[in-house]
Formats: structure tokens, sequence, C-alpha cells
């Protein structure tokens, strides 16, 4: 079944057949590009069905993926966030008003903040993440096991190529 990207390809190679050897990776980027808009309205509807922003999930799920304590420093989340720290204190007020985290200082040095995810913050997370891979697994259920890892494995590639092995 074709799609745009495949129209759009046909006109280019009809128009330039001289870079009908190019067009690959166009239509490929493309299709990446579609597929993120398709993560960011499955993400937007998760977070307005828990009243969060998408920093603020990404907050829970990174202190909940971190395990017991489930505590990480506020400037951990600084270095992960790519985020001023003003944009950390913020997220972290709104989350701690909420009842989701809570912040925790080392008592011999009130500089050293530590960011705690609260027992409703990991239910919230818990359920959420839940939901989210559902979310994915919904999305990439056309493919089958071996084309997903394919998919996966050729992605990882491109990735590791451009120098792009972080993990935000």
């Amino acid at each position: 079944m074709a799609d745009a990207m495949d129209l759009i390809a046909e006109q280019w190679r009809k128009e330039r057949p001289d870079l009908a050897d190019e067009l690959g990776g166009m239509e490929l980027m493309s299709r990446v590009l579609r597929m993120q808009n398709i993560f960011e309205r499955h993400f937007k509807g998760l977070c307005a069905e828990h009243g969060l922003g998408m920093g603020e999930f990404d907050f829970l799920f990174t202190l909940r993926r971190s395990g017991p304590p489930y505590t990480l420093s506020a400037g951990a989340f600084l270095k992960a966030a790519m985020v001023t720290a003003g944009a950390v204190t913020n997220r972290v007020d709104r989350m701690e008003a909420k009842g989701l985290v809570e912040r925790v200082r080392e008592s011999s040095d009130r500089r050293s903040v530590q960011v705690r995810l609260t027992e409703h913050g990991k239910a919230v997370a818990d359920e959420a993440i839940a939901a989210h891979l559902r979310g994915y697994t919904d999305i990439v259920s056309v493919l089958a096991p071996q084309e997903r890892e394919q998919v996966t494995a050729g992605l990882r590639k491109i990735l590791e190529a451009q120098g792009d092995t972080s993990i935000d």
C-alpha cells in the first residue's frame, strides 16, 4: 500500500531521475518524522489523562526506573533534562505540590537536594508507564516481531553512526 511519501518520492524520480538513488534517505527520515508526530500525540494524550506535562512524566519515569529508594539529585535531573536549574526547580515545585515527589536534604549539606518519588508518585508512574508501553505496542503491532527487531537495529545503527548514543 502506497503512502504520501511514496507519491512524493515518485514525483521526484520523475522530475529529477538523477537523484533517484538519493531518495531512500528522504523516504526513511520523513517516515521517522511522521512517527515522531504519532508519538507526540500518544504521549500528550497520556499527559492530559494524568494532568501532567511531558517534562513531569519524564521526571517521574526517570525516578521510577532508578530503583529504590527512587531518589536522584536535582543536579542529575539538570544534566539529563538539558534545561536550566530554574526549570528543574519549577518542575519539582509543581510535582511536589501534586504529591508526586518530595525534596530530601542532606543533613550535613543543606545545598545538596535530593528528589524522591512518593508512594503516590510511584503509583502514578507505574500506571502511566504501563499505559505508555501499551500505546507503543499498539502503534507497532502491525509489524511482526522480526520486523520490529530489524527496524530497531537499523535505527540504532543510524544513531550510532551519528554519534548519538545518549540516553536523553
